[in-house]
């Protein structure tokens, strides 16, 4: 069994049937252009003719975003000059940072579509100044290394803002939060509740809108127990990712601007111990979508 495979994979078998390895390498990229990098990568393993093609130009430049040189401007020439389109295609599905390392963007490594992360340091935050309200700290939990921590406060309040030219799609935005400070104890990630409060007393609300003039508004209680697990316990020590909104590009020019914005502002009570780490960035179909507010 192990030779007739052998013989399939290469050139014609001994027995003068034809084997994968006799189908022209032009026919094998044509194939390819229907499959993804993943498939494309492994089906390169099986014979010279299956090489060939996965390393042609063409094949990869059909899994690039149609834009994919706005990311590449945002990098020094040097770092891809000469790269063929596969080089390129796993470079970009590396991370690229701009705007002073506080935003990436980068490529789905499956469907090749454009993502992209804002850390919180990018946003405005209501006092963060102040340390009795705001703190930062670093993190390995964080794609950023740092995040931003509410003890306590009245008014809380965060926005952003990106320009950036998406491709045309349809992309979710999500703030990526966790109840309670994250620390290591004898090595070993733990949690701190101390400061955790309020939350449940009012809703936060979520608001983003585009250049466009595209609007969308959620609301959702961070610690509703009614979101999380059968036994009805609190989804604490662990990532929530909160869904914004959506909006759609028709055309990457002109670039689109996204403002996107979460607050509480009922100051009536206060609230604190939550982390925010990011915003991200998705096309909607992507992966599944995290959790709905009301």
């Amino acid at each position: 069994m192990g030779a007739s495979l052998s013989n399939l994979t290469e050139n014609g078998s001994a027995n003068g049937r034809p084997g994968l390895g006799d189908i022209p390498e032009n026919c094998v990229a044509c194939v390819f252009m229907y499959l993804n990098p993943p498939e494309i990568c492994n089906l390169a393993r099986l014979n010279r003719a299956f090489r060939g093609a996965a390393s042609s130009d063409a094949v990869w430049e059909s899994k690039l975003p149609s834009n994919y040189h706005h990311l590449l401007d945002l990098l020094p020439p040097q770092n891809y000059d000469g790269l063929s389109k596969k080089d390129i295609f796993a470079f970009l599905a590396r991370s690229v940072p701009f705007d002073d390392g506080n935003k990436e963007v980068w490529l789905d490594r499956i469907s090749g579509r454009i993502c992209m992360s804002i850390s919180s340091k990018a946003m405005l935050i209501t006092n963060v100044e102040d340390r009795r309200h705001w703190n930062w700290f670093p993190t390995e939990e964080s794609r950023f290394h740092v995040m931003a921590y509410c003890q306590q406060v009245w008014w809380f309040e965060l926005s952003g803002t990106v320009n950036f030219p998406f491709p045309p799609g349809i992309y979710t935005v999500t703030f990526r939060v966790h109840l309670g400070k994250i620390f290591k104890r004898l090595g070993r990630r733990a949690c701190n509740f101390e400061h955790t409060h309020g939350w449940d007393l009012g809703p936060v609300r979520y608001e983003l809108s585009t250049s466009d003039g595209q609007h969308a508004v959620s609301e959702c209680f961070i610690d509703d127990t009614g979101q999380d697990d059968p036994n009805g316990n609190i989804r604490r020590g662990s990532w929530i990712e909160y869904k914004v909104g959506e909006f759609i590009v028709s055309t990457s020019d002109p670039v689109t601007e996204v403002r996107f914005s979460m607050k509480q502002i009922d100051c009536t009570h206060s609230k604190g111990g939550l982390c925010v780490d990011s915003v991200s960035i998705t096309p909607s179909d992507l992966k599944v979508h995290p959790r709905k507010g009301f």
